[in-house]
């Protein structure tokens, strides 16, 4: 497929998302921004969840691993579905009620200062480490199969590098450009945008397989089914597999990485009322299922297109299929020009579906939990638009150098990488928040960071030696909730110098 062609998509696409947000961003102030005036539809927002979740990163990894995973992803998606039901019941009326602007507020008035500025800190950590995993690999993968092809093969690493950063730096720009003055009102309507492309790129990437194939609807859903990859169910206690471990693990993924992560509430939150935004989550949820069987069957799809075709995969120097590189190796060498673009179509929407609003919810959460936005008579308005653009820029700024770090040191699929991390960076804020909502203690609020910070720590020594400790035992996607818990033991035995109880804000 033509690079000039890709090239050409790409500078459209920016085109018209900066035109979206030409139009969406008149008038914006600061409540724009934030908040969105809280006049947003519940139905774009819905649609926008779906590239805000996916990500380039499910794009590209989830297919890939299917050769040795099979279907078990499907056991952690199940999963979501309770997460999301949690969510909309449990965590938004809370939101509604207290009418926050950054979740993080809810902790300034269940335990104070500490807590706000801890959960806010783990918040931004997180969604800079998952931003720049899913950027990295679109990035990645924009560079190897555009500018190298434009502009030839890198000769050494060094020229690689230099590369790579430069198409970085210019992606970040493009998403500056078009989130800088709207922010949340302009991204409810760039990330319906993006998912509608996204939901496009899936299905003429699974229509293209079948037609290369000379497949029709049933014909696919017969060799996906024969597959020796549509394994979904695992009952092997000690493997990462293990249903129960997948299932509970993505319940609890799903309420730490939507349901307290600013950047997926923000815009929840931008709806005019709660019954809005529960039927925007509920909705979401099911729609989310159905996609993600869409990708695993693509996976199994492209593994069999590969073996009847005698195609060789790319290997890792441990002599493994390198999974990351399966579907754009494929869509964009094999299966021909309408596969290569919709290939493109649906990574780039992903991506920056995803990405772009990492850059308004980071500016958020830190001038209202760091800067104290919300306190009234401390900035003029006029000082509270300065002071946001400043945060936006040093946002990217940020978002840039945590690109870099994945391009020098990560060597494993992309997704295994975010939501291992995740299992870290999330698991204080689900102990945290878990904490507020369901006891009535008061905590020691000075304590908080000290003990956010140690769990993670622990849980790492816990995570690389569960085998020798737990007689082969494997830690998976349940480390999430380990780590909520032991949060929520340290916090219960830190609050046993509080004697007086207050009560909890549900």
């Amino acid at each position: 497929m033509s690079p000039y062609l890709i090239l050409g998509f790409i500078a459209i696409y920016f085109l018209i998302l900066i035109s979206i947000s030409f139009f969406t961003s008149k008038n914006a102030d600061n409540n724009s921004f934030f908040i969105g005036n809280r006049k947003s539809h519940w139905f774009l927002i819905a649609l926008g969840l779906i590239g805000d979740s996916l990500s380039g990163v499910t794009f590209i990894s989830v297919p890939g691993k299917v050769v040795y995973d099979q279907f078990s992803y499907l056991q952690l998606v199940f999963g979501y579905l309770v997460g999301y039901w949690i969510i909309s019941y449990v965590l938004l009326p809370v939101y509604y009620k207290l009418k926050l602007t950054s979740i993080y507020s809810y902790l300034l008035g269940r335990f104070g200062v500490y807590s706000q500025k801890t959960g806010s800190f783990f918040f931004i950590l997180s969604r800079l480490l998952g931003a720049g995993g899913r950027l990295y690999l679109a990035v990645l993968t924009i560079q190897f199969f555009v500018f190298d092809r434009i502009f030839g093969t890198p000769a050494g690493a060094l020229e690689a590098n230099r590369n790579f950063i430069i198409t970085v730096a210019v992606m970040i720009l493009l998403m500056i450009a078009y989130t800088y003055k709207g922010g949340i009102k302009t991204l409810v309507w760039t990330d319906s945008f993006q998912s509608i492309l996204l939901l496009g790129g899936l299905i003429f990437s699974i229509i293209a397989i079948g037609t290369q194939l000379n497949l029709g609807f049933s014909g696919m859903v017969q060799e996906v089914s024969n597959s020796p990859h549509s394994k979904i169910f695992f009952w092997d206690f000690n493997e990462k597999t293990y249903f129960w471990k997948q299932f509970l693990g993505g319940a609890f993924i799903a309420i730490s990485m939507t349901g307290l992560d600013q950047n997926m509430m923000q815009k929840n939150l931008s709806c005019p009322n709660l019954k809005d935004a529960q039927k925007n989550i509920m909705t979401f949820s099911f729609v989310m299922v159905i996609v993600n069987v869409l990708f695993i069957s693509l996976g199994a799809l492209l593994f069999v297109y590969a073996s009847k075709l005698n195609i060789a995969l790319e290997l890792k120097p441990d002599g493994k299929i390198f999974t990351d590189k399966v579907f754009p190796s494929l869509a964009l060498g094999h299966l021909g020009t309408i596969a290569g673009l919709a290939f493109i179509v649906g990574l780039t929407a992903a991506t920056f579906s995803s990405a772009d609003s990492v850059l308004a919810t980071l500016a958020t959460s830190f001038c209202i939990d760091f800067l104290g936005f919300e306190k009234e008579g401390k900035y003029t308005e006029a000082k509270r638009t300065t002071l946001r653009k400043i945060v936006h820029l040093s946002s990217a700024v940020l978002l840039f150098f945590v690109i870099v770090v994945f391009k020098l040191g990560n060597n494993k699929a992309i997704i295994d990488t975010i939501l291992y991390l995740a299992g870290f960076t999330y698991g204080p804020l689900l102990g945290l928040f878990a904490f507020g909502l369901f006891t009535k203690i008061k905590l020691n609020d000075f304590l908080v960071p000290v003990i956010c910070c140690l769990t993670p720590v622990f849980c790492y020594f816990l995570d690389k030696n569960s085998m020798l400790w737990f007689s082969g035992y494997k830690i998976g996607p349940e480390l999430i909730l380990i780590n909520g818990i032991l949060t929520f033991i340290l916090l219960m035995l830190s609050s046993l110098v509080q004697k007086k109880k207050v009560p909890a804000l549900t």
